[in-house]
C-alpha cells in the first residue's frame, strides 16, 4: 500500500455516504439462495437513489453462507448495480487468512469495496488488530471500510489503531457501531478529510449525523428507503427537528429489527411481499407475539410514509 495525500482521497470517497442498506440474504423454500428476491432488494435501493449497497454482512447471515453462496450473492448485487452504485461486500473473519481469502473473492466477484470487521472471538491485541487489517489491505486494491462492532466482536477498534490505518488511502471509512457521539467528534479531528465516518445502525443515525457522521448503515432502509431518504435530506439541510421527528416515527421498527437481526427484518420484508422470512440456523423466525408487534410497527410506518410522500408538506 502507498500513502496518498488527503486532497486526493476526497473525491474517491463521496459515494460512501447517506443511508446504505445492509441487505439480507433471502432464502427460498428448502434453504437455497433466492436470487430473484436478492435482485429485487438490490434494485429497490438503486431506484431509491442509494449511493451504495452492502451485502454479505450482519444482515446477510454471512457466517452461514458457503464460499460459493457468498460469490453468488456478490455477483448478483454487482449485476443489479450495473455500475450505478457501489457494491460493498462483507469480507471479514476472525482468521486473517480467511479474511484475506474473502477479500480476494469479493474482488474477483466484482465488488467495488469491502467491509472488514475487527476479528471476533480471538480477542487480539491492538497490534494484532492493526496487523490483521494491514494484511487485508496488502491483499487487495479495493477500498476497505473498517467495521467496529464491539458488542459482537468482544474487542473494540482502538482510536489510535484507526488513525494509523486511516493514514493509508486504501482504508476509506469506518462503520462505527459503538453509538458513541463523543467518539465521532474526536475522530473527525484526527482522521484525514476524506475518511468517512458512518453510524453502524439506525438507532444512532441522527445523533451521529449531528456529531459529524457522513451517513449510516441501515437495516430499515431495506423496508422504508423513502423514509430513510427523508431523514437523510433533513440532516443534510440542517433541519434537525424534522430529522428527529421522522426518526422517532421509525423507532418502533428500528427497535424490533435490532432485537432479532435479521429475522425481524426478513419478517418485515415478507409483509411487503419482497422476500420470505426464512433464516438459517442457529437463527429462527420470530415467534407469534413478535410477528404481531412487527405487523403493528409496519402499519404505523405505512401511515408515516403516506405523510412523507413526494410533495407532501410533512416531508420536512
Amino acid at each position: 500500500m502507498s500513502q496518498t495525500s488527503p486532497a486526493r482521497r476526497e473525491p474517491a470517497t463521496r459515494w460512501l455516504a447517506g443511508a446504505i442498506a445492509d441487505i439480507p440474504t433471502p432464502f427460498a423454500a428448502g434453504g437455497a439462495l433466492d436470487i430473484p428476491a436478492l435482485d429485487r432488494l438490490c434494485a429497490r435501493q438503486i431506484e431509491a437513489g442509494a449511493s451504495a449497497i452492502l451485502v454479505c454482512e450482519i444482515a446477510g447471515e454471512v457466517s452461514t453462507l458457503t464460499a460459493a453462496e457468498r460469490d453468488a450473492v456478490i455477483r448478483t448485487a454487482v449485476a443489479a448495480a450495473r455500475n450505478r452504485v457501489f457494491v460493498i461486500a462483507g469480507a471479514g473473519s476472525n482468521s486473517t487468512l480467511q479474511a484475506v481469502q474473502n477479500t480476494r473473492q469479493a474482488a474477483a466477484a466484482g465488488a467495488d469495496a469491502v467491509m472488514s470487521v475487527v476479528p471476533y472471538y480471538n480477542r487480539p491485541t491492538a497490534e494484532g488488530i492493526y496487523a490483521h487489517f494491514r494484511a487485508v489491505g496488502d491483499a487487495t486494491a479495493l477500498p476497505i471500510i473498517l467495521h467496529d462492532c464491539p458488542s459482537r466482536t468482544a474487542r473494540a477498534l482502538p482510536d489510535e489503531i484507526l488513525v494509523r490505518l486511516a493514514r493509508w488511502a486504501q482504508f476509506v471509512g469506518l462503520r462505527d457501531a459503538t453509538g458513541d457521539v463523543a467518539r465521532v467528534v474526536r475522530l473527525r479531528a484526527l482522521v484525514p478529510p476524506g475518511f468517512r465516518l458512518l453510524a453502524g445502525d439506525d438507532t444512532a443515525a441522527v445523533p451521529l449525523a449531528a456529531a459529524g457522521c457522513d451517513g449510516w448503515f441501515s437495516l430499515v432502509a431495506n423496508v422504508a428507503p423513502q423514509l430513510c431518504s427523508a431523514i437523510l435530506t433533513a440532516c443534510q439541510c440542517g433541519r434537525w427537528s424534522a430529522a428527529r421527528r421522522l426518526h422517532r416515527r421509525l423507532l418502533p421498527l428500528i427497535e424490533l429489527t435490532n432485537r432479532e437481526v435479521p429475522a425481524a427484518l426478513k419478517q418485515a420484508l415478507s409483509l411487503q411481499g419482497l422476500a420470505a422470512a426464512d433464516v438459517r440456523l442457529p437463527l429462527t423466525e420470530l415467534d407469534t407475539a413478535a410477528k404481531g408487534m412487527m405487523a403493528h410497527a409496519m402499519a404505523r410506518m405505512s401511515t408515516t410514509l403516506s405523510k412523507t410522500a413526494p410533495g407532501s408538506p410533512h416531508l420536512l
